[in-house]
């Protein structure tokens, strides 16, 4: 039986849409978002008129319509702890994210998008591999404060197909193999996969500076700008992330800007790319001990991939630790699609909040 899969990823400053005749892919889309559109939103929620529009009118221009569709797909966002895979979107599900009961982010739209398209289409929709996705040991939620606890905000969609693509590529499952995967992108995320496991992994606020995000800084800093009274709440939160990292350093995110910079003879934007480099291999290296040195391999994954410069800096600082291996680009539009037709065969266990 042939199956229509629309799948809709959301980023910060990003709009993706595919459509999949099952494992078939018919049409991609990757609409970018200027940043004064972005900001003119005052919450996340605000934005999903704008987001559905921008699905809405690709799938037209292609020539497919709502009704057509055997099942709708969505990226996973900041839900609480979750598992791994698929997961019905329902009420409860949208009242954490339209009510903002849990962290902002583009990614939590998903499921809103979701649901409007699949009543339209009279059929069910989902999310998969949510952003919080992981089964952490209960040693690796500790924190300092007791009124905190370590939780996974990683980029789980991308990094666990590029896991189970590199796994089959040396003749083994994903459940028999230790891996430490990065996702290099708007924001950057490492993760310690063990067995099929999520057991830890680095946020984009408390790992590297990506190029839009802050990454970890000096708390105590942090925290006199956040009392200084020179910063709104709204402001901060744009500092740590879509005005942070390499905007804020460098005045740009575009990676094809940095490097005329560096060629042109600019020391300060070659400084701040191999700070770059160095901060993702403390990141990687910093989640090592999960797997107390049985790594079978580091992936390197993301838009920032294709960046050999980049990529060449990471490997001098982290070539010791084990075989680092590169896949650039992101798989997360397949990995929905293929979700969804394993949901629609009745292959993979849904989960429901």
């Amino acid at each position: 039986m042939d199956y229509l899969i629309l799948t809709i990823n959301l980023g910060s400053t990003s709009t993706k849409i595919a459509l999949y005749k099952n494992e078939e892919e018919l049409f991609k889309e990757s609409i970018t978002h200027p940043h004064d559109e972005i900001e003119k939103y005052d919450s996340i929620t605000d934005q999903a008129p704008m987001r559905m529009k921008t699905v809405l009118d690709a799938l037209s221009k292609h020539g497919f319509k709502a009704e057509e569709l055997s099942v709708v797909m969505g990226r996973g966002g900041m839900l609480p702890p979750v598992k791994v895979g698929g997961y019905i979107v329902n009420t409860k599900m949208l009242d954490l994210i339209k009510n903002e009961k849990i962290q902002q982010h583009a990614s939590n739209l998903g499921a809103v998008l979701a649901d409007e398209i699949a009543k339209t289409a009279g059929v069910k929709a989902y999310i998969y591999d949510a952003v919080t996705a992981c089964e952490f040991p209960p040693v690796a939620k500790i924190t300092g404060m007791k009124e905190i606890e370590r939780r996974s905000f990683y980029h789980v969609l991308n990094c666990r197909a590029v896991s189970i693509r590199y796994a089959e590529s040396v003749g083994k499952k994903y459940e028999d193999v230790n891996l430490l995967v990065t996702h290099l992108g708007g924001g950057i995320t490492v993760g310690a996969h063990s067995k099929g496991k999520i057991i830890d992994s680095l946020a984009d606020d408390n790992g590297p500076f990506a190029p839009e995000r802050a990454g970890s800084v000096p708390l105590l800093d942090l925290i006199e700008m956040c009392y200084s009274g020179k910063y709104s709440k709204k402001e901060m939160m744009g500092k740590v992330r879509g005005k942070g990292g390499l905007r804020s350093l460098l005045g740009t995110s575009d990676g094809r800007e940095i490097q005329k910079l560096i060629e042109s003879g600019d020391k300060n934007a070659a400084l701040v790319m191999e700070a770059q480099a160095y901060q993702i291999a403390k990141g990687i290296a910093l989640l090592s001990p999960a797997l107390r040195g049985d790594c079978d391999a580091i992936i390197i994954t993301g838009g920032l991939a294709y960046n050999t410069y980049l990529i060449d800096d990471v490997k001098k600082y982290i070539g010791w630790l084990g075989k680092i291996v590169v896949m650039p680009g992101e798989y997360e539009m397949e990995a929905l699609a293929l979700g969804g037709l394993r949901i629609l065969r009745n292959q993979e266990e849904v989960h429901e909040l």
